[in-house]
């Protein structure tokens, strides 16, 4: 057999494994949400997905490893679609639309009733496999607070914003945005946030970040235009 040969049936049985393991975790994310971790067996996983216990088992060293990949793929998924690209604002203004966009998206991917699952599934086994915690946080919040931080960081330089510390800036903003509404959540399978509840608690949100990160220096020089005579006094608002 020729080397061009031997090249293609290597990438052949690579493309069945790989089709095989995607098979298995999508089997085993919906075995896990609908049974928890302690309900869901690896037997199970193999009948579900179609495939024998040994090709489980030389995809995944054993149920927990298992999990982790669920959680890490799933938070990967929900972080890529809330760092959409940012526009780069000139105004103060335009900072609070591109945090309040930023807000939206973020409840109403963390608020699917799917990731809602995940997460009480994984704090309900973080005691015992606290490689699950660290896998969801560092997938979800702590992704998003991180590539939050890099944009507020960048408004900071241009002025936008006066930042000792784009992470610790970051981070409050993601839990003004999130903690009501997701402890809520977690915590009554019957909440719901409505449109107009989602839009109030978002401007509410970006309207104290704005209120304690606003060039006061700016500020400052408009207040002292307006007073005199310099600058016609207007309302300001940012959401």
């Amino acid at each position: 057999m020729s080397d061009m040969q031997n090249d293609a049936t290597a990438q052949t049985n690579f493309g069945r494994s790989e089709q095989k393991r995607h098979t298995i975790l999508q089997s085993a994310e919906e075995l896990f949400l609908t049974r928890g971790f302690n309900g869901t067996s690896m037997d199970e996983v193999a009948v579900h997905a179609g495939v024998s216990k040994q090709t489980v088992y030389n995809q995944f060293a054993n149920k927990a490893s298992l999990f982790v990949e669920i959680v890490q793929s799933m938070t990967a998924q929900a972080a890529k679609r809330v760092q959409a690209e940012m526009r780069e604002p000139e105004t103060l203004a335009q900072v609070a639309t591109e945090l309040s966009g930023h807000a939206e998206r973020s409840l109403t991917i963390v608020m699917t009733p799917k990731l809602l699952r995940l997460r009480r599934l994984v704090i309900a086994e973080a005691d015992r496999f606290p490689e699950l915690g660290r896998a969801l946080y560092d997938g979800g919040p702590g992704r998003a607070i991180a590539d939050l931080a890099v944009n507020i960081q960048r408004w900071a330089d241009r002025g936008l914003l006066s930042i000792s510390d784009a992470m610790v800036a970051a981070t409050q903003f993601n839990w003004l945005v999130m903690g009501e509404p997701v402890n809520q959540a977690m915590f009554r399978a019957d909440f719901v946030l409505s449109k107009a509840e989602r839009v109030r608690h978002i401007q509410q949100a970006v309207r104290v970040f704005i209120a304690a990160y606003e060039c006061k220096t700016k500020r400052a020089t408009m207040n002292r235009k307006i007073k005199t005579g310099q600058l016609r006094k207007r309302k300001f608002t940012y959401a």
